[in-house]
């Protein structure tokens, strides 16, 4: 994801940022993503074109963090974590991710194909910083970067979920989680 998501201290810089995210959110309830320009949001979030520019290069960076924001939330509400050696956390990201998609709204339309990318940017990053941050703590013993595992967990995770969404009459995403966890786990050795 973007320097943008990056979560800061500075508490005027996390609402402004919320505030945007918000009011991208709203529109997107009634308009479609490529009709939204940077004007719409500002006006909807009462800041202005600078306040944007100051901390998102464009309306995909925005897109980008917001869908971060929330998978991040689903993860943390559910108190998701990964110190490196659980199975468990690795089960509850696949179901975290499998459920996420589930929610969001199913169309065939090319409006969706378009932000396909987008999505799957923002929350593949998440997933990977947090099984990043679990593999730090528990540095592997086959001498793998840390990095690179990270990135093939969560790209394999995200992929996987994806494929069980494109499949009619798919099982219940506890059973492919358990199922993601059975081949993504030997690569974490978990």
């Amino acid at each position: 994801m973007p320097d943008a998501c990056i979560e800061f201290v500075d508490p005027r810089v996390k609402r402004t940022r919320e505030l945007l995210q918000r009011a991208l959110g709203k529109l997107l309830e009634s308009t479609e993503f490529e009709k939204i320009s940077v004007q719409d949001i500002t006006d909807e979030a009462t800041v202005n074109r600078a306040t944007f520019y100051a901390h998102y290069p464009d309306k995909f960076a925005l897109f980008e963090c917001m869908v971060g924001a929330r998978f991040h939330q689903l993860l943390a509400d559910r108190g998701v974590t990964f110190n490196g050696t659980c199975a468990s956390a690795l089960y509850h990201f696949a179901l975290g991710v499998c459920d996420y998609l589930a929610q969001l709204p199913r169309s065939e339309c090319e409006r969706q194909r378009q932000m396909e990318p987008h999505l799957e940017s923002a929350v593949i990053a998440v997933v990977r910083k947090m099984i990043l941050e679990g593999v730090k703590q528990h540095p592997p013993t086959s001498g793998d970067s840390p990095e690179l595992i990270a990135s093939t967990v969560s790209w394999a995770i995200f992929g996987a979920a994806k494929e069980w969404m494109l499949t009619p009459d798919r099982v219940p995403s506890e059973e492919i989680a358990a199922t993601i966890v059975r081949l993504v786990g030997p690569i974490l050795a978990v």
